[in-house]
């Protein structure tokens, strides 16, 4: 049942705010040690083909797990997968933090990403049950946005200033005690789980094995693809592997009593929409940061600290469209006009910022862009994964979240090995060459252009959403068929 009544208002504020603040933790990783990649190579003695792993073996596993992971928080509880996550997270940041070689940092990295993947669909599973569908929802998960924008944004700038005062390891020293605080607050805060949330018959073992290794594969070949080569095992191989492993996933979901992923969910349009415009503004967004990291610091010479402080805007503006624009827009113009708004903005804000995107660039000169991307961004974000929940049944809540947050690692993953290559393509290959930063500039800009270009274009799939007041689809579980779906 929909929790709104059970509770203080005080209480139900309490519970957002730590959902939100969970967010924030998860998506400020996201970020946070890409400033600090150069001083952990020299520190730990990575080379310069494995440095990439600090933030691939991140990638793989948390991508890899969602799907095991949303499924685990249906069947045992938004409640106890998310103080498990945080617990994970906490100790292997600290693990990692203490790391002396590279192998260390990247199991670490891998372990933090495994519980990343519990903590992402347990939040949302708590959104979407804690909180009615339409405006208790979309307000829930505007604040929900806004942190995650604010996040995205606010990583870069706590790594420059991290790094710069102590040094690598408190970008990860700083998640620490932020994830066990919110791990320890949770069980005064957060309603018990649901007692029949873990009765639900058998567990699909093989979907868990397959969607789990071709997940990881697919994420494996997208972010090496770029170093290990596009024609190499651990590039072009993997990810053929994962799409063929995927594929035989969904065959056996279609045979299975009790599957990981109900294929019925795939009839409801607003999940499949949502998937489907996650996928590409997080390639957009996923490959934009880093350029726009790479832009400030490998062109404009900027020092780990100015290139945090050089997102200030964007966080700002980014959690501001969500807090006050996308809640508004969704009840105003529903999701089908949101979301075309908030993909088309963001990718005008990127366009408008590969403009200005030269060798000289003043700071004020890119503060436009930013502030364009940050309220298409901002109202994007919380509206697509509003989309994602619509007409979804609370028991299939965690692995719904898990579905849309897994299009998002995917996503992210393939938008940064797309545009990386598409901004290196004229570059000497020559990894100890040195370039022409007129050249690296130019190749920076032309990925930016097209990520925005992307941005724009997919915002056009939102009207495959159906018409407002149409019937709900014929996904949502069985006791709930007849219900009348609550437009967003």
């Amino acid at each position: 049942m929909v929790d709104t009544a059970s509770g203080t208002q005080r209480r139900t504020g309490l519970m957002l705010a730590l959902l939100a603040f969970a967010q924030f933790i998860v998506a400020v990783d996201y970020n946070i040690v890409f400033v600090a990649l150069p001083e952990i190579g020299s520190a730990l003695g990575f080379t310069a083909q494995s440095l990439q792993w600090v933030v691939s073996a991140y990638a793989v596993a948390f991508g890899g797990f969602l799907l095991f992971g949303g499924r685990l928080v249906d069947r045992l509880g938004g409640r106890r997968l998310f103080i498990a996550g945080l617990v994970i997270f906490g100790l292997s940041c600290l693990l990692g933090g203490f790391a002396e070689s590279p192998a260390l940092l990247i199991t670490a990295r891998a372990i933090q990403g495994f519980g990343g993947a519990l903590l992402t669909p347990a939040t949302l599973n708590l959104i979407y049950t804690r909180f009615e569908e339409g405006a208790p929802r979309n307000k829930a998960l505007a604040v929900w946005g806004a942190c995650g924008s604010g996040g995205l944004a606010a990583g870069a700038l706590l790594g420059g200033v991290l790094t710069d005062a102590w040094g690598w390891e408190w970008v990860l020293f700083v998640l620490v005690p932020m994830a066990l605080l919110a791990a320890v607050l949770s069980p005064g805060i957060l309603s018990a789980d649901a007692p029949a949330a873990g009765d639900q018959g058998g567990f699909d073992a093989v979907g868990a094995i397959l969607a789990t290794a071709g997940s990881s594969l697919l994420v494996l070949g997208l972010v090496s693809g770029p170093e290990a080569g596009w024609g190499s095992l651990r590039g072009a191989g993997a990810i053929v592997a994962g799409v063929v492993i995927l594929a035989v996933f969904a065959l056996v979901e279609t045979k299975t009593a009790n599957p990981l992923v109900p294929m019925r969910l795939f009839g409801n349009r607003s999940l499949v929409t949502a998937i489907l415009i996650i996928l590409v503004f997080q390639s957009a967004l996923g490959g934009a940061y880093y350029i726009f990291t790479i832009y400030v610091q490998g062109v404009l010479g900027y020092d780990a600290l100015q290139a945090g402080l050089a997102f200030i805007p964007l966080t700002i503006i980014s959690m501001a469209a969500s807090l006050k624009l996308a809640g508004a827009l969704l009840g105003k113009w529903g999701p089908k006009g949101t979301l075309f708004f908030g993909m088309a903005v963001n990718g005008v804000g990127m366009i408008v910022l590969a403009v200005a995107m030269s060798t000289n660039a003043s700071f004020w000169a890119l503060v436009p862009g930013l502030i364009v991307w940050g309220i298409g961004g901002g109202v994007t974000f919380p509206a697509m994964f509003a989309c994602a929940a619509s007409g979804v049944a609370p028991q299939e809540a965690g692995i719904a979240s898990a579905l849309a947050s897994t299009a998002q690692q995917i996503g992210g993953a393939a938008g940064l090995a797309v545009l990386v290559a598409i901004a290196t393509a004229g570059l000497n290959g020559d990894a100890g060459a040195v370039q022409n930063v007129s050249d690296v500039a130019d190749g920076l800009r032309t990925a930016m252009w097209i990520g925005g270009a992307a941005s724009v274009i997919g915002g056009l799939l939102a009207f495959t959403l159906k018409p407002a007041g149409a019937a709900a689809p014929e996904t949502v579980a069985a006791g709930l068929a007849d219900e009348v779906r609550v437009k967003i």
